[in-house]
């Protein structure tokens, strides 16, 4: 069960969504920011515990492979790869890049609409499916031993953990907008002007911790 909160805590470090979400925070007015961010988290929410519900089905029928799969190097030697390919993604990463996609996604999230909150599952979906820990802390989950019950409901806070970061961020920018001279909203001026360093930090940070999972599932 330890292992499925790592990897879920880790799968929140989603810079594409908080990169969203702080978009939100500057272009928005304070009304509608309290309105269109839920919204859109609780889309992303959805999208992250439907694939979470569909990877635990196919891994239940494929029981015996998750823990042969789990008892060999092979886990670990994938998260060293993965950790090693974002470290080396977020070292050749040029400014301006994630600020285009971000740009294109924030079209429809000018105001509260059905729209806002398929863009937030559809951000779901794609940040999961592409997401390393999110499918490695799903393998542990299975090879716990859990009853259905356990592992089933457990993908609840599976995917409110895996939100945790941006979720976090969303509060925190809603409390910066109230108090913008605070020491918190002076922190944020200061990631906002630095947010291409920021968001390198942060995958240079998952790429780490992903390679040194690694190395301990040896």
């Amino acid at each position: 069960m330890l292992h499925a909160v790592s990897f879920a805590l880790l799968d929140s470090i989603n810079a594409l969504l908080i990169g969203v979400v702080v978009a939100l925070g500057v272009m928005l007015p304070r009304g509608k920011y309290k309105t269109v961010t839920p919204l859109l988290i609780a889309g992303d929410w959805f999208g992250v515990f439907v694939l979470a519900v569909l990877s635990m089905f196919i891994f239940d029928s494929l029981r015996q492979y998750v823990n042969a799969f789990l008892d060999s190097p092979l886990l670990g030697i994938l998260l060293i790869i993965l950790g090693l390919a974002g470290i080396v993604m977020s070292w050749r990463s040029r400014p301006g890049e994630s600020n285009a996609l971000v740009d294109k996604i924030l079209k429809p999230l000018q105001t509260p609409t059905p729209l806002t909150f398929l863009t937030g599952f559809i951000l779901g979906l794609a940040q999961s499916v592409t997401s390393g820990p999110f499918f490695a802390g799903l393998l542990h989950l299975v090879a716990g031993g859990f009853n259905a019950w356990v592992r089933y409901g457990g993908l609840v806070i599976y995917a409110s953990l895996a939100l945790s970061l941006p979720i976090l961020v969303a509060i925190f920018i809603g409390f910066v907008r109230t108090n913008p001279q605070s020491p918190a909203g002076q922190l944020f001026a200061r990631a906002q002007e630095n947010k291409d360093q920021v968001s390198k930090i942060g995958g240079y940070l998952v790429g780490i911790v992903l390679v040194v999972m690694g190395v301990l599932n040896l």
